[in-house]
């Protein structure tokens, strides 16, 4: 008897938009957007190889949408009219993404005048007919209503199930009911009801979720709740259910799917065989997906099954140590295997792994903690990794915080350290992280000093810099890099520890799932390791990586671990201050509003500002209230209107009270009392350091307040804190950069660069001059249009295209700079610095204007502020050094912050090493770069960091 069918129905459509949202602007060798297509192929893959592994299916077909235009619309006019176009870069891609569904060698189904959804629940009812299991691969909330459905036939009974491939669960019965509270049959009742903002499917206002799915288990279906409404009690539910039943039964049709629709393909037709392997290495290349195209193992003959895309290979755990290291040729990689990991409870185990670890000569590494900061989590675990599937995890604190909790059988946390240590500080062994400046910390709090190091955070940030545009970690981060790279989705923290209240810690995770979590995060850091290493002498990233970037992780881990005391009665003083000063300007801005009114809700303000006060240069969203945002105030306090300036100086006070003198009190660390800022080293595409918790680079730079809060960071008794800053070094770098002879003897000359340019520019200098000369110089190297220079000088915008242009002329030479930027960025789609930093900006040739001009300016800019970033990243890395050889070991560098080192040292050593770190500082892009003009440094001493500034 043949084996039970078993049909897999992929939702195409769903994956598009999620491929496209979840990954950054791609292009392929042709120029033309790929992000979504590379995101769909990856998603396709590792269905392919999660379905391989689990009982897969006999047959599969992907359906999509043929158009945005189906039956309904003529139902009802306003269906799916919410919806926006899609983007314009993606809509390029969905011939290419059918392109790659069929390099897959799969069916791709689509069917004019319906949806997708309607075609899935068509092809599932034919198969459930015939007897045949059916899995829809959705979360689509519409195609839960076929779940269970199961239709009897001559061939037997099928039934319908659906795979979550985001959260990797099943669902079915049991899941729908915990969902909708009621069955599957139901669910269309309870969506007519609720209606759905997105579709437009208009449902009965005011009714959610929880009275929908109320009102069908009460009644049985929608019909009957309708019929019921008159008898219930009166109120706004009774009343919304008779004047809207008619749109309650419009909208049932509207999520009614459609069962009966033609089939464009036989169900066999579906039958799974083997991939040819030449469509789709062929379709990789054409579109340059080089880490998909080394996956696919043309050379190994055909699979035996269609989603058997590289048959997995032996795993090395348990592989015999080789004397002398791991020298053979590393082979490709299988998919990762969360199974093959081992949990390392005993001694005996540990010593096992750290002997081979020593053997190889490369290890990764990853730690598990109780928290996010690295000063005050607690160590939970280690992972090692030495090859794909070779990882394991060595609990160290699990078990939970109660004492008499049963433990489970771990090493014991000092002693495991120990047997660790001589790994991770040995010369001859090479520790890889993901983000290991975290693990750095973590590992000094227990005096193990980790060395040498590679980070394959910084390798993708070195390489690919630009190209990605997601938050802290961004693109770089390990999620991101290993569903780019490997076409693998990581496990979660959540999907570990759970979230909300039902967030448990790391150290009460059992064991078996805390391995699998722990190991594969050291597995996927080797695997990166072993595919972007070898790029950065490919594609000309050594030289940065290695003379700036990596220098510089255990420089910035040190300085985190520093910290920097701050005086907790002084911030408390001054936020009082703040605080005092806040409510008087409320009372001045309600004065001149003539009413009360809440400052700090932009609809309030701006209907203050627009309909009551009657300023004109009100401008409306899409929500319907006016931007009020800094340039739009700025704009009214050059009209004269006083409330605009107060109320810019009550929300910079407002942000300083709450981002500073309320927040710095609270980062006080107990263990230390000094504040630990975070620096992430690829939080800017430039190249520049970054921080976080507390953030202390937006501290107001020439103002009194952000002086006041300067003064707040104070040196510890009988030291003194010295501040190192680099005096216009953009401007210097653009007069050699640019080749700008006036500029470059006046830096030479040590002149006033703003007097100069004042006098080539007008002719004279004073004080409006020199203030004008300023902003322009400034302004120029950002691309700023006539437009954003008229508004920062307040003059028209021809004045300004009259002002740019005479700068471009009596300095052609930035001129030159910028078109032969932005010439060569066109071309090669990324700028470069002085030391060969890449900075990608893959939407330079947008057709989108406001895409396009953003790059251009940001192109415009990137070289100068990325070499300005790479000399100061030297100069750290190099202070260290230094200031040991000339005795001053207790002088310690504590914070970056732009073009600023601040430092602490004792009351006699100061004097002694202002020259040190001036020196240091001024000949930090030597030898690599000899630059035309000197770099300047202004040191300042005090008690405290503003004294000092």
């Amino acid at each position: 008897m043949e084996p039970k069918q078993h049909l897999y129905l992929v939702d195409g459509s769903a994956y598009i938009f999620r491929a496209y949202h979840r990954l950054p602007p791609l292009t392929n060798p042709q120029g033309t957007p790929v992000g979504a297509v590379y995101g769909y192929t990856t998603m396709l893959w590792k269905l392919a190889d999660d379905l391989n592994k689990a009982d897969g299916p006999t047959h599969l077909a992907v359906i999509l949408d043929k158009s945005s235009i189906s039956f309904r619309n003529d139902l009802y006019d306003q269906y799916k009219a919410n919806r926006p176009p899609p983007p314009e870069d993606l809509v390029p891609q969905f011939p290419l993404i059918r392109d790659a569904t069929r390099a897959f060698s799969l069916p791709c189904i689509e069917e004019p005048g319906v949806e997708a959804d309607d075609v899935i629940a068509s092809y599932a009812r034919e198969a459930t007919r015939k007897g045949w299991d059916v899995t829809i691969v959705s979360s689509d909330k519409d195609l839960m209503q076929l779940v269970g459905k199961c239709a009897s036939g001559l061939e037997g009974t099928g039934c319908v199930d659906m795979l979550d491939t985001m959260k990797n669960a099943r669902i079915d019965i049991p899941e729908v009911i915990e969902k909708f509270g009621v069955p599957p049959e139901k669910v269309g009742d309870v969506l007519a009801l609720m209606g759905d903002s997105v579709d437009n499917v208009p449902g009965i206002r005011g009714i959610g979720p929880k009275t929908a799915s109320k009102l069908i288990q009460d009644y049985g279906d929608l019909e009957s709740a309708l019929a019921a409404a008159p008898t219930m009690k009166a109120g706004k539910l009774r009343e919304s259910l008779i004047e809207q039943a008619p749109m309650a039964r419009l909208s049932r049709q509207l999520v009614a799917l459609k069962e009966d629709c033609p089939l464009p393909m036989p169900l066999e037709d579906f039958r799974l065989g083997t991939i040819p392997p030449e469509p789709l290495a062929a379709f990789l290349s054409t579109h340059g997906f080089t880490s998909l195209l080394k996956r696919l193992d043309t050379g190994s003959g055909s699979p035996d099954r269609a989603t058997q895309l590289h048959p997995a290979k032996p795993v090395t755990a348990g592989a015999p140590v080789v004397p002398g290291g791991n020298r053979q040729a590393l082979p490709d990689m299988p998919a990762l295997d969360l199974d093959a990991y081992e949990c390392v409870q005993t001694r005996e185990r540990l010593a096992h792994w750290i002997d081979r670890a020593f053997a190889a000569r490369m290890v990764a590494v990853d730690t598990e903690t109780s928290a996010l900061d690295a000063m005050r989590a607690d160590l939970v675990g280690v992972s090692l990794a030495l090859g794909p599937n070779d990882a394991c995890y060595i609990p160290l604190g699990h078990g939970g915080t109660d004492m008499f909790a049963e433990k489970p059988e771990q090493v014991d946390r000092a002693e495991a350290l120990a047997l660790l240590r001589p790994l991770l500080e040995s010369d001859a062994v090479l520790k890889v992280g993901q983000n290991i400046k975290y693990d750095i910390n973590i590992l000094a709090r227990h005096d193990i000093h980790v060395a040498p190091i590679d980070d394959t955070m910084i390798v993708s940030f070195a390489l690919d810099a630009g190209r990605s545009e997601e938050g802290i970690g961004g693109g770089h981060g390990m999620d991101e890099l290993a569903t780019r790279h490997l076409a693998h989705t990581t496990l979660t923290f959540k999907d570990i520890c759970g979230s909300g209240k039902k967030q448990i810690p790391f150290g009460e995770v059992p064991l078996d799932r805390a391995t699998r979590y722990a190991a594969e995060d050291a597995d996927v850091t080797w695997r990166l390791h072993r595919l972007l290493r070898p790029r950065l002498a490919d594609e000309g990233g050594t030289r940065v990586y290695e003379r700036v970037d990596r220098p510089i992780i255990p420089v910035v881990a040190q300085m985190e671990r520093h910290g920097i005391k701050v005086d907790r009665e002084r911030l408390a003083g001054l936020s009082a201050e703040f605080a005092i000063e806040i409510g008087k300007l409320e009372t001045t801005i309600h004065g001149l509003a003539g009413e009360p009114f809440t400052i700090g809700s932009p609809k309030q303000l701006g209907d203050v500002l627009f309909d009551k006060l009657g300023y004109k240069g009100g401008k409306k969203g899409k929500s319907g209230q006016y931007s009020t945002d800094q340039g739009i105030l700025e704009g009214l306090a050059g009209q004269g209107a006083e409330i605009a300036n107060k109320v810019l100086e009550w929300r910079q006070l407002s942000k300083l009270r709450s981002t500073y003198t309320e927040a710095l009190q609270a980062a006080i660390n107990p263990a230390t009392q000094r504040v630990h800022t975070s620096y992430s080293l690829v939080g800017a595409q430039t190249g520049r350091l970054s921080s976080t918790e507390p953030n202390l680079q937006n501290i107001p730079i020439r103002t009194e307040i952000g002086r006041q809060i300067r003064d707040c960071f104070v040196a510890e008794p009988g030291h003194v804190l010295m501040s190192a800053d680099y005096s216009q070094i953009e401007l210097r770098l653009a007069a050699h950069m640019a080749d700008v002879p006036p500029l470059k003897e006046a830096f030479a000359q040590n002149e006033d660069i703003h007097s100069r340019t004042a006098q080539e520019m007008f002719g004279t200098v004073d004080r409006d001059t020199r203030g004008r000369a300023k902003t322009i110089n400034f302004a120029i190297l950002y691309g700023i249009s006539r437009w954003g220079l008229g508004g920062r000088l307040g003059v028209p915008a021809d004045e300004a295209q009259a002002m740019i242009d005479r700068y471009f002329e009596r300095f052609p030479g930035i001129q030159k700079y910028i078109v032969h930027t932005l010439e060569t960025v066109r071309e090669r789609g990324y700028s470069e610095t002085l030391f060969g930093r890449k900075t990608w900006f893959p939407r330079i040739n947008s057709k989108n204007q406001a895409e396009r001009q953003g790059s251009e300016r940001a192109a415009i800019n990137a070289p100068i502020q990325g070499t300005s970033a790479d000399i100061i990243k030297r100069a750290m890395a190099r202070m260290g050094p230094a200031l040991l050889d000339a005795g001053l070991r207790n002088v310690r560098m504590l914070l970056q912050v732009h073009d600023e080192l601040v430092f602490e040292a004792p009351e006699g050593d100061a004097e002694k090493a202002a020259p040190v770190i001036r020196q240091v500082m001024a000949e930090a892009a030597q030898p690599a770069v000899t630059l035309d003009v000197p770099l300047g440094v202004e040191i300042g001493v005090g008690g405290s960091w503003g004294a000092a500034h």
